[in-house]
């Protein structure tokens, strides 16, 4: 399947960084924010109100989605917070995160096209190959799951009935009554860095994400999830995901960063980071491989800060720097072939507010027009 794109968003070109991206913010729905990660006194848990918050500065700064995390023990539930904040802010899109472990198909496309309604058509989809609540899983079943899951929205979401007959999966049942009115399924948003992860990316998504890394191993990425789609016939556009911290001084910006994690105790980050879901994932493991390449002070290449990840699992780096070197070090990927940047920062509605005011309005940025 070849992307169709509308509104003068292009296929990403190496070398070009000129074209419209797609800027989105993340809203702390997993306790995920925090004035201090090393101090839980300072933690700011998940809240309608304060996630709430974050959505609307998002949507005030123009960025033009915001990511609706999930995580089954941590937080409020996303799919209900984005029915709620779905018609207060109706120039923003809404990325949803979805666990396939955790959701059955047919109701899933009911909740996404119910939810689409109320969006408006504003709704997106992150899919999260998770466990199933309570089992450890190995990676082939966890991503063969999601394959299945992709197939069923491709039908369910344009109003096909379901029929499907695979490992996790045996179905055979109408589609709800309601589905989208241009029948067309929801974008689809997806990462992982284990070989079966790319597989899947290549064969059925439309947006592949990345963590932070260097920027010779993002470039080998793309290449590498290029080569995959193309031999499926299909192009991908390429995403990053990678927290901010910019000030207006280098300096204050490299406080900034320190100051997050000054008292963290060891311990209780290696606690804190083991409690998410995908603690034992290629890609948490990626990350624990960078901080060990990382200097003294945490930065393993230039502006990029992997002390986040002492206190997180998942996405453990940031762009650290002054407004010029984060427009720089986001071009930088841009020329690489990045094409939609979920960016976050700690506490996420200030830091939102920051780079909102001192980067966004440096780039022509526009939501990408997937099918």
């Amino acid at each position: 399947m070849v992307l169709l794109w509308l509104c003068g968003v292009m296929p990403a070109t190496q070398g070009s960084t000129n074209r419209p991206v797609e800027f989105s913010w993340f809203a702390a729905l997993c306790d995920d924010d925090a004035t201090e990660l090393a101090n839980p006194a300072a933690a700011l848990p998940s809240s309608y109100d304060h996630c709430s918050g974050i959505v609307a500065e998002a949507a005030r700064q123009g960025f033009d989605a915001v990511l609706l995390p999930s995580g089954y023990e941590l937080g409020i539930d996303n799919t209900v917070f984005a029915a709620g904040v779905a018609r207060d802010v109706p120039d923003i899109d809404l990325l949803l995160a979805i666990r396939c472990g955790e959701l059955w198909p047919p109701q899933l496309v009911r909740q996404l096209v119910s939810l689409d309604q109320l969006c408006e058509g504003r709704l997106r989809v992150n899919l999260i190959s998770s466990d199933l609540p309570g089992r450890s899983e190995s990676g082939e079943v966890r991503y063969g799951r999601t394959a299945e899951v992709i197939d069923l929205l491709t039908s369910g979401l344009s109003g096909q009935p379901l029929e499907h007959h695979g490992d996790a999966f045996d179905l055979s049942v109408p589609s709800p009554r309601i589905a989208r009115t241009d029948g067309r399924r929801l974008p689809l948003y997806f990462g992982g860095l284990s070989a079966p992860a790319r597989e899947v990316a290549a064969r059925g998504v439309d947006v592949y994400l990345m963590w932070p890394d260097v920027e010779e191993v993002v470039a080998a990425t793309i290449t590498d999830l290029r080569q995959r789609a193309a031999v499926h016939g299909r192009q991908l556009t390429m995403g990053y995901r990678v927290h901010v911290v910019v000030r207006e001084d280098e300096a204050e910006a490299r406080a900034a960063a320190r100051a997050l994690v000054a008292s963290l105790d060891e311990a209780a980050g290696t606690a804190q980071r083991e409690r998410s879901l995908d603690a034992t994932s290629v890609g948490v493991h990626r990350q624990s491989e960078l901080r060990a390449e990382a200097d003294v002070e945490g930065y393993v290449e230039a502006n990029l800060w992997t002390g986040i990840g002492r206190a997180r699992s998942g996405c453990g780096a940031a762009i650290v720097g002054t407004p010029d070197q984060v427009e720089a070090k986001l071009r930088r990927y841009m020329a690489m072939g990045i094409d939609a940047f979920i960016l976050s920062g700690y506490p996420h509605a200030e830091e939102c507010r920051r780079f909102g005011e001192l980067v966004l309005p440096r780039f022509d940025h526009a939501k990408l027009q997937l099918p």
